[in-house]
């Protein structure tokens, strides 16, 4: 999957997302997929879908975790594709 830092990640309507005390479940309704976070995969999680652009989020979680920026970036795109793959966001933008 090739991802632009334009692009934007928006949570489909049928997915249900818990709060587990800083971790997270995510829940495709419709397919009966589910995702567990740990604290910083919601952290990102959160950044990722409120953030104007994955750009946006990438900055924000830069300036928030200290980690080597492609680093971030790997992660970033790893959480995306698995995201993804699982019908849990959707990417959107160019």
């Amino acid at each position: 999957m090739k991802l632009t830092l334009t692009q934007k990640i928006s949570v489909p309507q049928d997915v249900l997302v818990q709060d587990l005390g800083g971790e997270s479940v995510l829940l495709n309704i419709q397919s009966e997929q589910y995702f567990g976070l740990d604290d910083v995969g919601t952290q990102m999680w959160q950044v990722l879908t409120e953030a104007e652009s994955i750009q946006a989020a990438y900055d924000l979680l830069l300036a928030e975790y200290q980690v080597e920026p492609e680093q971030l970036h790997q992660d970033l795109q790893n959480l995306i594709e698995q995201l993804v793959n699982h019908g849990l966001v959707e990417v959107t933008g160019s």
